[in-house]
């Protein structure tokens, strides 16, 4: 008989990523402990996450994960009857100069051959799309339709109400402040409440996987810095996709925003330069300067209202990319962190890579992928769509 704090798999966060995997290695027929420092699943970053998922990136491994975590957002309601607030309303970059048209349609050539359903819109046919976007000095953009949206709480609370049906066992409220060591390998956690252990862990800590993992005796370069977003009053629906605006403005490396599925706009912009740490707290400056560029893109919106604002935090690491897989010299130890800002997009993604790993279930490309985002890499290839 498995003793009561003895686990196939222990996960160190119950976030964006931490969830989702629980709930596959579980539906698996894994026996699966969750732990989380705060009260409920969710509450860190991903709470903070304005929801956006897309398959529409320049690297090959984060296409993989973003494709695999759209079919499981896409097809979650039809298979399991929970309303996570899917809705396919597609990702747009836009560009408003010939170096950022350029760019993108090469990339979006690249994007085609390795699968991802997406075409480069000329000015009108863009404006067919996106109407309300002011056409002075627009090029065009990219349009992938298939990309999307939902809602990182509920799809948090959904996936761990379905992790613990199929068994799962979640600890909240109780921080890990240590590792068991045998050898070479991990073999459990350590907690103020007692020890846990597990033939495998898994630190999808957020913006503490860094701290977390030197407990370990690991160091992996992830560290969090602060991104703002804000919310407006609702408007009749005026837009479906995700816009992206990545011209650089002071204090501001690109602009993002989209229409929830309320009618309200939610905007938010990459600080320039970045805000290190994990302040959670709004600034007095991110407003004015998001509200002008939000005005400057779409002039149709300059009478509504914003009802609030609030900060999250990135855990990002030196090239945009996740830090996925095995760590060298150490059994058991299995790294999801340095999500930079996407862990609610690569989350599903992520736990099914994982849940095939400790299955032994990888096919080449998993392999390819997991050599790719090793915590050994380089770090030196930045990801041009991060």
């Amino acid at each position: 008989m498995t003793p009561k704090n003895t686990f196939d798999v222990i996960i160190i966060g119950a976030g964006s990523v931490g969830v989702p995997t629980a709930y596959f290695l579980a539906e698996a027929g894994l026996s699966v402990l969750v732990i989380d420092q705060l009260p409920s699943v969710g509450q860190a970053s991903n709470k903070h996450a304005i929801g956006g998922i897309r398959a529409t990136h320049s690297d090959p491994a984060k296409i993989h994960l973003g494709s695999r975590s759209l079919d499981v957002f896409s097809s979650w309601q039809d298979q399991h009857g929970d309303d996570i607030e899917w809705r396919q309303g597609g990702y747009s970059f836009i560009s408003y100069t010939a170096e950022h048209a350029r760019s993108l349609q090469e990339l979006c050539g690249w994007q085609v051959n390795h699968g991802l359903n997406i075409s480069w819109l000329k000015r009108d046919d863009l404006l067919s799309v996106l109407p309300h976007l002011n056409p002075e000095g627009l090029l065009g953009g990219t349009y992938s339709p298939e990309d999307g949206s939902a809602s990182p709480l509920k799809s948090a609370f959904a996936f761990h109400k379905r992790a613990v049906e199929a068994g799962a066992e979640f600890n909240f409220n109780e921080a890990v402040n240590g590792f068991i060591h045998q050898g070479d390998r991990l073999i459990g956690v350590r907690t103020h409440q007692g020890s846990y252990f597990g033939s495998w862990i898994i630190n999808a800590g957020g913006g503490w996987a860094r701290d977390l993992s030197k407990l370990a005796g690991v160091n992996i370069p992830v560290e969090p810095d602060s991104h703002e977003a804000a919310i407006t009053e609702p408007v009749q629906r005026l837009f479906y996709p995700m816009i992206v605006d990545m011209r650089a403005r002071p204090g501001s490396a690109n602009f993002y925003f989209y229409q929830h599925p309320t009618g309200k706009i939610i905007f938010c912009m990459t600080p320039e330069p970045a805000i290190l740490g994990s302040h959670t707290l709004a600034s007095s400056d991110f407003l004015p300067r998001a509200s002008r560029r939000l005005l400057e893109l779409m002039p149709v919106l300059q009478h509504i209202r914003v009802r609030r604002v609030w900060r999250g935090t990135y855990p990002n690491t030196p090239d945009g990319s996740p830090i996925l897989g095995e760590v060298p010299g150490l059994e058991g130890y299995l790294l999801a962190a340095g999500m930079c800002g996407q862990g609610f997009m690569f989350g599903p993604g992520v736990g099914l890579l994982l849940r095939d790993l400790i299955l032994n279930h990888l096919d080449n490309q998993d392999k390819i992928i997991l050599e790719k985002l090793s915590c050994s890499r380089s770090f030196d290839s930045v990801e041009v769509l991060k």
